[in-house]
């Protein structure tokens, strides 16, 4: 099996602004060969692009734009694990050896249309995410005698570390009386315990190791990978724990041959501030119960640790690039990039991604 390494990115900043998603997809592609002076396009063997835009043929559309007549060509979509699933894929494509190299590009936009499951019958009127991210809210707070004013930090936590993000949609830190004042949502979220949909995009390429020595001395390698999907409505997936986060985390330390302990910095899934305790706990870096325990420490030590980009709740959540985005961000901590959010030299990181209630997640391992 071959090995497979990433060896360039590309990311656009995450804004609000109106851009259709042709443009952002091509403007990270852009930037990706920017990043990578011995890129050709004919370099290329497929392109992926992960989105949940109902816009179709947007991998065929991508590559006439960029140039690039690619052997494959698809897209990939499932809601916000859309990008780390690209990845995957690529990595399957160039470990059978059925391609030497990958692009992979994510993008969305702020009005996405996947927010919101109607499919989903057992959620009745009650079918944005904020509704299940409320129901893990009241349920965690109630088995482990937890507060709003706990959970506000990790808001208050992620915010701050995004404004070292020059990519971030945050524009400010806040602090814990902000969070605990923001608007009202329901009985148990308000506004900032909210990632926020985003106009984004990120674009990454993975290589065999034979073609890394061409376009990179240091590329980053992809060691372990896990991948669960528990179900497709919610009400089938526990309100305690991330079941399928600990399944994939479990299948990505066994094929890495790594264990938390081992894990230097993380891009956790905060899609709301419940999701990074709960899913701290489910990897194994915090014993259940005790995430928020991790999570203070590391603010009150300035620790990057852990979501040092922002997290989605400080850098934005467009959907199809924030696995990619994730991934994008272990890669440049890993290469000592990072500047101003860099963890003191890191040799393994972990990318949590995942989708709906936890109903899927996907775990990768990079290391150096």
């Amino acid at each position: 099996m071959n090995k497979v390494g990433i060896v360039s990115f590309g990311i656009t900043k995450f804004s609000r602004d109106d851009s259709k998603i042709e443009s952002i997809l091509l403007k990270s592609t852009k930037n990706l060969f920017d990043n990578c002076p011995n890129l050709s396009k004919s370099d290329i063997d497929a392109v992926l692009v992960s989105t949940n835009n109902n816009s179709k043929y947007l991998s065929a559309i991508l590559s006439e734009m960029a140039g690039i007549q690619p052997k494959l060509a698809h897209t990939i979509e499932s809601l916000c694990n859309s990008g780390t699933n690209a990845i995957v894929s690529a990595y399957s494509y160039i470990a059978s050896g059925l391609v030497d190299v990958v692009l992979v590009s994510g993008a969305e936009r702020y009005d996405s249309p996947g927010q919101i499951l109607e499919w989903d019958i057992s959620r009745g009127e009650f079918n944005h995410p904020i509704f299940w991210a409320s129901i893990f809210t009241k349920s965690y707070k109630r088995e482990f005698a937890v507060s709003d004013e706990d959970l506000a930090i990790v808001s208050v936590k992620n915010h701050r570390q995004a404004q070292n993000n020059p990519n971030a949609l945050s524009k400010k830190a806040y602090s814990l009386n902000e969070v605990l004042m923001s608007k009202k949502l329901t009985d148990d979220l308000r506004l900032l315990n909210c990632s926020r949909p985003c106009t984004g995009g990120a674009s990454i390429l993975l290589a065999s190791e034979d073609f890394c020595k061409k376009f990179t001395n240091e590329p980053i390698w992809i060691s372990g990978i896990g991948q669960k999907t528990i179900s497709a409505g919610f009400t089938k997936n526990t309100s305690d724990y991330m079941e399928s986060t600990r399944l994939a985390a479990s299948s990505a330390f066994k094929m890495s041959n790594y264990s938390p302990n081992n894990i230097d910095v993380a891009e956790i899934h905060d899609a709301f501030s419940i999701c990074e305790p709960m899913a701290l706990e489910s990897i194994g870096f915090a014993e259940k119960g005790k995430g928020l325990d991790l999570i203070k420490k590391l603010y009150e030590q300035n620790n990057f640790k852990i979501n040092p980009r922002g997290g989605l709740i400080g850098s934005g959540h467009p959907l199809g690039a924030t696995g990619i985005a994730q991934s994008i961000e272990i890669v440049e901590q890993l290469n000592g990039n990072a500047n101003k959010r860099q963890v003191d030299n890191p040799k393994i990181g972990l990318v949590h991604n995942m989708s709906a209630a936890a109903t899927s997640s996907t775990v990768l391992i990079l290391k150096k």
